[in-house]
């Protein structure tokens, strides 16, 4: 378990100001996008869940809505609990589609409505 220093709060003040001035205010996963009025919703996700690497250039932060953060998060707590590897991004990882299932749709419709 990470040690969480005293002065936390400040310090994701920081980050998260920065991070609000760097990136649109969108999720990173799910694209809601956010106003001023939401803001609180929109959280600062550290991509090598180290939250002391804090480049100024935001290279370690994606803005996650809560849901998203959360949904982030449990997939390392159930890792570690069922003892199955997470690595960080692998959800990005994932091999593109090959084939397309609708490729012959109009000519499978167009055999359909002729016989």
């Amino acid at each position: 378990m990470a040690i969480i220093p005293k002065n936390y709060s400040q310090l994701e003040q920081g980050y998260r100001d920065k991070a609000l001035k760097l990136f649109p205010w969108v999720c990173g996963r799910c694209a809601r996008e956010f106003q001023y009025s939401n803001l609180r919703e929109l959280t600062v996700h550290h991509i090598d869940h180290d939250h002391t690497n804090n480049p100024n250039d935001g290279s370690n932060w994606e803005l996650l809505c809560l849901y998203c953060h959360d949904h982030e998060h449990s997939k390392y707590t159930e890792a570690a609990a069922y003892g199955s590897t997470v690595e960080a991004g692998a959800d990005l990882k994932q091999e593109m589609a090959t084939s397309n299932p609708f490729a012959n749709l109009k000519a499978m419709m167009d055999a359909n409505n002729q016989g």
